[in-house]
Order: structure tokens, then C-alpha cells, then sequence
């Protein structure tokens, strides 16, 4: 089957690695299930996993790919969550331990098929079960943002941010979100956000931050949080080691919360909310997978603004 697969690693330049070509079948075990992958997107992730990040050489070649919705054993249409435990007993998502996504077809516990709602496209819904879901949990279980809540979105552009932009306007708050750059922050503007510079002043303090950038904004963080406010982090894309104002956090009761992607169920709640409300994934772009290597060289050149999903019915 055509898969994109890492050979190697190459921190410094991480597509030479990349390779289009065959790859064996999925094997399923007992409990598992083969995915038909009808479309699949790309993350971050599989840049890092060309350079390493996360696998040993042992592991290679490992198929790329986090991110998927295709067809079930049943015929149905299916999310797939990506999350998986392995033999040793912890986690891991999948293109770590077990092969990704980027592949004709992908085996995974059955307990990780959602069923995919009609309202969504394949390709839309392969957009979610990554940078989406993380978005929705920090919102929701973390954040327990209400409906007429407040919530500030730092880094506003990158995937999980700019979810979280669309997710929190969707559930009715008041919505915040910086970017360094002015086109971001016009096309932010666009989704409903109200968009500043990094480090502006708010109208208000907010309940709720979303925080993926870490050291460079963290401290903003903290500033605009009111009185019992959380701070829900996922990421720390400029450096992991803030400085902490220790009064400040126990001054205003705030609560600082750690976050990682989310569950089947929290999944299938995102998807009934993006039914229910009309909101979709922003796509930047969607390639055939005979032209996956131009995919990833979009990724990694940086010039995105939303999603990058391969078709792979072409």
C-alpha cells in the first residue's frame, strides 16, 4: 500500500528522509480494526518525527500521520482517535509506537473508530482529532469555560490556538487572541476574535487563557487572568521554563493546568458541536496523496493558515 514514512532523521533537514513509496499491510491484533484512510492531515508532529523527535532507529521506517477519517471494517465512516497504549502499558499517538495515518490504510483499536458525523466532509473531519480535540479539552474539561465566559488565545495561527479561536466563539464567550503577525491577526479578526499584538492590554481579564507558546507569553498570561482564572497549557513552542509570579497565583487564587490532546468521548462531543453549530476546521490546503511530498513541503515551509489534508482517493 502507498504510505509516507520516515527512514531516518534529519534535524536539519527533515524531507530528505521523507519517503513516498510501499509499505506492508496492517496486521490488526485481536481487538483491532483496519481503517480505509480516506483523508488524513498533517501535523507539526510529523516534522519532528523526521527529525527525530520521538522514535528510535530501531523503529524505522515508521509511517508519518497522527491525524485520520476513512472507512470501517462495517462500512462505516469513522474518526480515528489516535491515542494508543502499548504493550508496556503507557501511551503513546500514533507514528510513535505503532505506524500513522499518511498510508492507504491504518489498523488501530477498535475502541479508537467515532463514528464521523454525516455533517462533516472526510477532509474536515480529519483536521480534528489532534490540534482540535486538544483545543476543545483545554476549553471545556480544563478551562470549564461557560458560555458567557471570556477566554484569551495566545499565539493565535498555530493549529491548537487557532481552534481554539473558532471553538470558544462557537460555545459563546468573548474571545481574545494575539499574534505578532498583523495578517494573522486580520484573519483571526475574520473568525471573531478580537485580535491584539502579543502583550496588549485586554478590555478585561479573562477566565480562561489558552496557552501553547510558553516563556515569551506566559507572564501576559498570568497578567490577564482575573481572580480565579485558569491558565490551561498544552504547549511551549518558545522555550518551557517561565517565570512564575508566585503572589500574583496565589493573590488571585489562579490555577495553572497541563493538558494533552483528550478522549473518544471528548472527540465525538467536538464533532457533535461542529454539527450542530456550522463551524468547520480551517483547510489551508487539500492535496492528492500522489502528491504527498508536496504536502509536507508546504508544512515545513511555514506559509500555512489552518490545515494541510491529503485526499486519498487521489
Amino acid at each position: 500500500m502507498r504510505a509516507a514514512f520516515a527512514t531516518a532523521f534529519n534535524d536539519a533537514d527533515p524531507l530528505s528522509v521523507l519517503e513516498i513509496g510501499d509499505a506492508p499491510e496492517p496486521a490488526p491484533q485481536d481487538g483491532w480494526a483496519v481503517v480505509d484512510v480516506r483523508a488524513s492531515a498533517l501535523n507539526h508532529h510529523d516534522l519532528w518525527s523526521l527529525r527525530g523527535v520521538g522514535l528510535r532507529e530501531e523503529q524505522l521506517p515508521m509511517i508519518l500521520g497522527c491525524d485520520a477519517a476513512g472507512i470501517g471494517p462495517d462500512g462505516s465512516e469513522v474518526v480515528v482517535y489516535p491515542v494508543v497504549y502499548t504493550e508496556k502499558g503507557d501511551f503513546s499517538i500514533l507514528s510513535e509506537y505503532y505506524p500513522g495515518t499518511v498510508a492507504e490504510r491504518v489498523t488501530v483499536p477498535a475502541y479508537n473508530l467515532v463514528p464521523k458525523p454525516a455533517e462533516l466532509t472526510f477532509a474536515e473531519a480529519a483536521c480534528l482529532p489532534t490540534a482540535w480535540l486538544t483545543a476543545y479539552r483545554m476549553l471545556t474539561t480544563r478551562g470549564r469555560l461557560e458560555a458567557d465566559g471570556s477566554v484569551l488565545v495566545q499565539g493565535a495561527g498555530g493549529g491548537v490556538a487557532t481552534a481554539a479561536v473558532l471553538l470558544g466563539t462557537a460555545l459563546g464567550a468573548r474571545v481574545y487572541a494575539t499574534s505578532r503577525d498583523a495578517a494573522k491577526r486580520e484573519r483571526i479578526a475574520a473568525l471573531g476574535a478580537t485580535a491584539v499584538e502579543p502583550g496588549a492590554r485586554l478590555p478585561e481579564r479573562v477566565d480562561v487563557v489558552i496557552e501553547t507558546v510558553g516563556e515569551a507569553t506566559f507572564e501576559h498570561s498570568m497578567k490577564c487572568a482575573k481572580t480565579g482564572g485558569r491558565i490551561v497549557v498544552s504547549g511551549a513552542t518558545s522555550g518551557h521554563l517561565p517565570r512564575v509570579n508566585l503572589r500574583r497565583m496565589f493573590a488571585l487564587q489562579l490555577e495553572i493546568l497541563g493538558t494533552s490532546m483528550g478522549t473518544p468521548e471528548e472527540l465525538a462531543d467536538l464533532m457533535a458541536l461542529l454539527a450542530r453549530t456550522g463551524i468547520r476546521p480551517i483547510i489551508d490546503s487539500v492535496i492528492p496523496f500522489s502528491e504527498a511530498r508536496k504536502a509536507f513541503e508546504l508544512l515545513h515551509s511555514g506559509d500555512v493558515f489552518g490545515k494541510v489534508v491529503l485526499d486519498h482517493a487521489q
